[in-house]
């Protein structure tokens, strides 16, 4: 079940980055990363009164919460839209962030105090190596803006997926998410505002589809049941579903977006592959 639930978050993760994309076309990036924070928070909140539940969460829990809003309700949406825009395409973006499963796995490893076999290490190693070695040939031999940018929302993911998931072993996932966006809301809303009056914007509608889908599904939505079939099926076990993501997100590249999915990429992808599932293996 914990696996199950786990693929069904992933499956709404997949469509993130074409969705960002298309409403990259007419908004201003801050204003999709903040945005798209403010208006989940506004849809959290109604859950939580709906659920007559508090609308904060215990303050026990406050830094691990505090944690989960910096990586996924600020840091991965703000890091990897800047990234998008600065001229990484979808598919190239989703062979990057590749890695989230193995740095999810490392990030666990160092919370929960874990000792893997030696194999884990080499295979994120030899994964790491694949994407540094894939951005170098895309960058004609270093790095780009936006391979740095992708790292950094890699990082961030990586840090809320692991605290999200060891919070919702007691408490329901939907609470998790909910908890986070609405602590971060005192920045998020009032930043959205201003934003949204002072910076010019496009609106059309495949800009206001892929905002609302980042909004309501990649930022809300796709949580509930990515952190309850963390909690279920734990960090590592239903973790492995993560690698199906970049493949799912180049397939919508390519359907969506009509990005040419050449030999380089799809070699960089399977390479990611086959290292984050020896390092799952190796947990």
């Amino acid at each position: 079940m914990g696996t199950a639930l786990a693929a069904l978050g992933v499956l709404a993760f997949s469509g993130t980055f074409p969705a960002t994309a298309f409403a990259l076309r007419g908004f201003d990036p801050y204003f999709v990363a903040v945005g798209r924070a403010a208006v989940a928070a506004f849809a959290a909140g109604a859950c939580l009164l709906a659920a007559r539940a508090p609308l904060l969460p215990p303050r026990a829990h406050l830094r691990a919460y505090i944690a989960i809003a910096l990586g996924v309700v600020f840091g991965f949406p703000l890091f990897s839209g800047l990234a998008l825009a600065a001229g990484a395409s979808v598919s190239h973006a989703a062979v990057v962030v590749g890695l989230l499963p193995a740095a999810t796995a490392v990030t666990a490893v160092l919370r929960a105090g874990e000792r893997p076999r030696p194999l884990f290490w080499v295979a994120s190693a030899a994964g790491a190596a694949a994407v540094t070695a894939f951005t170098l040939v895309r960058g004609g031999g270093r790095p780009s803006a936006a391979d740095l940018l992708m790292l950094a929302a890699l990082v961030c993911a990586a840090v809320g997926y692991t605290e999200g998931g060891r919070l919702a072993r007691h408490t329901p996932g939907w609470r998790v998410i909910s908890y986070a966006l609405v602590i971060a809301a005192p920045v998020t809303v009032p930043l959205a505002v201003v934003l949204g009056s002072v910076v010019p914007h496009r609106v059309t509608a495949d800009a206001l589809a892929g905002f609302a889908y980042v909004s309501l599904v990649s930022m809300f939505l796709g949580f509930v049941p990515w952190y309850a079939g963390l909690a279920r099926g734990g960090i590592a076990r239903a973790g492995q579903t993560q690698l199906l993501q970049p493949l799912l997100a180049l397939v919508l590249a390519w359907w969506l977006l009509a990005e040419r999915l050449d030999l380089i990429t799809l070699a960089g992808a399977l390479a990611v592959l086959v290292c984050v599932a020896l390092t799952q293996r190796a947990r």
